[in-house]
């Protein structure tokens, strides 16, 4: 069959939540309420952290980062989101939209997992090397360590998306998913995606493998050296510099590991978009919340803030 045959999907349906279409004005509003909060908090925690003196410290450096980085998952896949449930079976994207859509989300996810990873070492070396931390911790060392993981996360989602580019797509052109993921993209191939398959492998090992092992390591140092600690007052208080972002973490990887790591064979199409969902719509959300409302010094900032604007 010649290849202008087989390349022969120019536009993508998504069928979004079919069993649900009664509650599509619930969803809808549901999905935007959360996309407003997402991006109002994500803004306010970036504003606080660039105008507050008493915020100008590594940590919440990476904060703003992990910030941008909620919102830029947050905007590749929620509007979109929208569009799906509005339409109701109808919707519609270009194959060239879909494609965009994908490098935009998977250079967000890689991001999300590069710079918690960095955060994870900012709390190893403040905990565990309190002596050394501003020594470590330079601001020329941070800028590095966020341009590098900015540098990444793209090239590794460069590198997937130009391959799964350049595969032949032809038959079916639906996709049942709220947005256009690796799985229901490759699943519409009809060409061998054994390289792009092998590259996800070999890109997972920078992104997801090394991190994670970075993270656990981390964690396991904390740990240990918190318990160290005499007075019950010192390991609460050790514990609490870091709790926030334990949680966020946690909430992360297991999502992703749920997702793309447990087997799906016993799982409906249903549940693996709600799983989606957890780290596509709701991390972004649940992260300036977490922090916010777990962090001192960001409600203190928020009260200095309002409180001038209101003197």
């Amino acid at each position: 069959m010649p290849v202008r045959n087989l390349t022969m999907i120019t536009e993508i349906h998504l069928l979004g939540f079919q069993s649900l279409h009664q509650l599509n004005v619930l969803l809808f509003l549901l999905f935007f309420l959360i996309y407003y909060v997402t991006m109002s908090g994500n803004i306010i925690i970036i504003l606080l952290v660039t105008r507050s003196r008493s915020l100008q410290s590594p940590m919440y450096f990476f904060l703003t980062q992990l910030s941008l980085s909620d919102s830029l998952m947050a905007t590749s896949i929620t509007p979109n989101t929208l569009y799906v449930v509005m339409m109701n079976h109808d919707a519609t994207i270009t194959f060239t939209g879909c494609v965009v859509q994908f490098y935009f989300f998977s250079a967000s996810l890689a991001l999300e997992s590069l710079i918690l990873t960095v955060m994870s070492y900012d709390r190893y070396v403040a905990i565990c090397n309190p002596l050394r931390y501003i020594s470590i911790m330079t601001k020329r060392f941070c800028v590095k360590l966020i341009l590098t993981c900015w540098l990444l996360g793209n090239f590794n989602s460069l590198i997937v998306t130009i391959t799964l580019s350049k595969l032949n797509f032809c038959g079916s052109n639906i996709i049942d998913h709220l947005f256009c993921d690796f799985v229901p993209l490759t699943e519409l191939a009809c060409s061998d995606t054994f390289i792009l398959h092998m590259e996800t492998y070999v890109m997972g090992i920078p992104i997801l493998i090394i991190p994670t092992t970075i993270i656990v390591v981390s964690y396991t140092y904390i740990v240990l050296t918190v318990l160290r600690i005499s007075s019950s007052t010192g390991r609460q208080k050790a514990f609490s510099t870091c709790s926030s972002h334990l949680i966020v973490v946690s909430i992360y990887y297991w999502t992703i590991f749920g997702v793309y790591i447990l087997p799906s064979s016993g799982q409906t199409s249903d549940i693996n978009k709600i799983l989606s969902l957890l780290y596509t719509v709701f991390t972004p959300l649940i992260n300036p919340i977490i922090y916010s409302l777990r962090n001192e010094d960001i409600k203190k900032a928020v009260q200095r803030t309002f409180h001038k604007h209101i003197m």
